[in-house]
């Protein structure tokens, strides 16, 4: 192996290092209070946080990610039972997502990302996967289910959908014959009004918002309007920092979280938005290449499970804030606040870079 092959991909890291200082602007925006102490703000906690996700990053480009290939099953078993426990919690805002550890929350939610994309990986890395995948398909379909009924549950519907495209993703690489997703696709169309039946109250009103905004202005499509209007009046070049009327007069709700790309857009104009949308699709850019060169399939499926998950959740969210999916309650990765899925990203991150540094065919 030579030197070129040990060096990390520096543009994967520091892409999400560009992403997480812009988004500290931004949060810092969102959510500044007159009279309010540094060491109180949100901008110096989602710092913690990011202390904590470079120590993570660095640890997960330390060994081998073959050892995920032996904690695969295990790792599932303790997502599994995470996911089942998080139910006998109390619940937070009419959901159970979160186990009180501490001072700190744990969403299991988060971790069955990673638990589901491994499991797979390990499935489906053997080569008579694609030439018997008519026999084979319902065993991953089984594995990437169990976990996306319960967190469908919890409810967290954003994050249980996000599954789907990374299964087929993974499917696709792995050999699986076209028939079979397409026969997977109808029968998924065929079950979402099973699906939208078994939807809360308030899940419902949001594709039906999504439809059409101005049937509740002032309640369900309040926040999709505000979002619009906000990116909308940001122009080519914004408002300029700290002036933007809809997040400094709070008209816009969620922007620190789910809705801080509408700051971005109403503040930062399109330069800003398209600056960070460039930063992300370079991340997976970079994602999906080490994907093509990995020389294995455990690392091929691996990387392109993971690039799928950020790709999917960044045009999830980005697409939400402007009217053009549903809202679905997801965080932007490396820019919305939130100390949970900012540490899975960046895990995600050091894995691929872990894939891309090793190109020995172990299996």
């Amino acid at each position: 192996m030579n030197d070129a092959e040990n060096r990390p991909d520096w543009a994967l890291i520091l892409a999400p290092m560009a992403i997480f200082l812009i988004g500290l602007f931004f949060i810092y925006s969102a959510s500044r209070r007159e009279g309010q102490m540094m060491d109180e703000s949100l901008v110096f906690r989602q710092a913690l946080w990011m202390m904590f996700s470079v120590a993570v990053v660095f640890f997960s480009t330390r060994f081998h990610y073959r050892w995920l290939l032996g904690a695969a099953w295990p790792m599932y078993a303790v997502v599994m039972i995470l996911l089942v426990a998080v139910f006998f919690t109390p619940a937070r805002l009419g959901a159970h997502r979160w186990i009180r550890i501490g001072f700190a929350s744990l969403q299991p939610s988060e971790i069955a990302k990673i638990a589901v994309i491994v499991i797979l990986a390990a499935v489906m890395r053997e080569k008579q996967f694609g030439a018997y995948s008519q026999k084979r398909f319902l065993i991953p379909l089984a594995l990437m289910a169990a976990p996306m009924v319960l967190i469908l549950k919890e409810p967290d519907l954003g994050t249980s959908l996000l599954l789907v495209p990374v299964f087929m993703t993974m499917a696709v690489v792995a050999g699986m014959k076209k028939r079979w997703i397409v026969i997977f696709v109808l029968v998924a169309g065929l079950l979402s009004p099973i699906l939208y039946s078994h939807l809360k109250n308030y899940q419902k009103q949001r594709i039906l918002t999504f439809v059409n905004p101005g049937r509740d202005p002032l309640g369900a499509g309040y926040t999709i309007i505000q979002s619009r209007i906000a990116i909308g009046s940001g122009g080519l070049v914004g408002k300029g920092f700290l002036e933007g009327s809809q997040t400094q007069l709070r008209f816009l709700p969620e922007r620190h979280t789910d809705f801080i790309f509408s700051v971005i857009g109403e503040e930062g104009g399109f330069a800003a938005a398209g600056a960070v949308i460039f930063l992300y699709w370079l991340i997976v850019h970079r994602g999906y290449r080490i994907a093509r060169r990995s020389s294995n399939r455990f690392g091929k499926l691996l990387a392109t499970g993971f690039t799928t998950l950020l790709a999917t959740q960044t045009i999830v969210n980005i697409s939400m804030t402007m009217g053009l999916l549903p809202v679905v309650g997801m965080p932007l990765f490396g820019v919305s606040y939130g100390g949970s899925s900012l540490l899975v990203g960046m895990f995600l991150i050091g894995l691929l870079v872990n894939i891309g540094m090793r190109r020995d065919p172990f299996l």
